[in-house]
């Protein structure tokens, strides 16, 4: 059964209705395969067809949706090159970032960090993936704060929604959330001590998670992946 949107507000503009596919397929609420049409997605968030076109058209240009005339619209496939891409600019950027957090940390910085922790570990136990994923992500951008590069996690938040949709599918995976945990324990802590290269280390490490993450969605999803540039993404009539 095809995987139905969530009711935004009555009359929501193109922009919100984008917003809200987008962070649903991105968050994994709406699957690799699931379809979705014009008509009930204007039902749902009070649009007509043609606002509802371009959302489509927009996210099926951006990789998440694959559009087939005459057939359908389903949410697209991860693509495994886009990951791999997204991985390779992160661990690049944020390598490089991280060691230069750990010789700036001051105490205050590291308690910051610390209490990030423990809220992550609180949205663990409560099964709250969504709010862990959202501290997830608040921890990085501070290391990035922390290491004077404000603006370059802006760069790597542009260029990772496909390594996202990897990293909320893994938290599905058993223990997969508590080895991210302590994974920024570990990061934390080299960062509170100035390790540069272990703080270089361990990023490396935890940010090639994604690889293993791959690997272990596919043997039980495979149709979740697509290896090969889609050549289906052109504009709807």
């Amino acid at each position: 059964m095809a995987a139905r949107p969530k009711l935004l507000a009555p009359r929501a503009t193109g922009q919100q209705v984008y917003d809200d596919l987008h962070g649903q397929i991105v968050r994994g609420q709406l699957r690799p395969g699931d379809a979705l049409t014009e008509t009930k997605v204007g039902d749902a968030y009070g649009l007509s067809r043609t606002p509802v076109r371009e959302v489509f058209w927009r996210l099926s240009e951006e990789g998440f949706l694959r559009v087939i005339p005459q057939v359908g619209t389903f949410v697209a496939p991860i693509s495994v090159p886009a990951v791999y891409d997204a991985q390779f600019v992160r661990e690049t950027l944020e390598g490089r970032a991280v060691a230069d957090a750990a010789r700036a940390a001051g105490k205050p910085e590291v308690a910051a960090l610390n209490g990030l922790l423990a809220e992550q570990r609180a949205a663990i136990a409560a099964a709250d993936f969504v709010r862990f994923f959202a501290l997830d992500e608040q921890m990085h951008r501070q290391l990035m704060l922390l290491a004077g590069r404000p603006t370059v996690w802006q760069v790597i938040a542009g260029a990772k929604a496909q390594l996202d949709r990897v990293r909320f599918l893994s938290l599905e995976q058993g223990t997969w959330p508590a080895m991210i945990l302590q994974q920024h324990a570990q990061i934390i802590d080299c960062v509170a001590r100035h390790d540069s290269a272990g703080a270089v280390e361990v990023m490396t490490a935890h940010l090639r998670t994604a690889f293993a993450a791959i690997e272990r969605i596919a043997a039980t999803h495979p149709d979740f992946f697509e290896q090969a540039a889609p050549e289906w993404n052109a504009r709807p009539a």
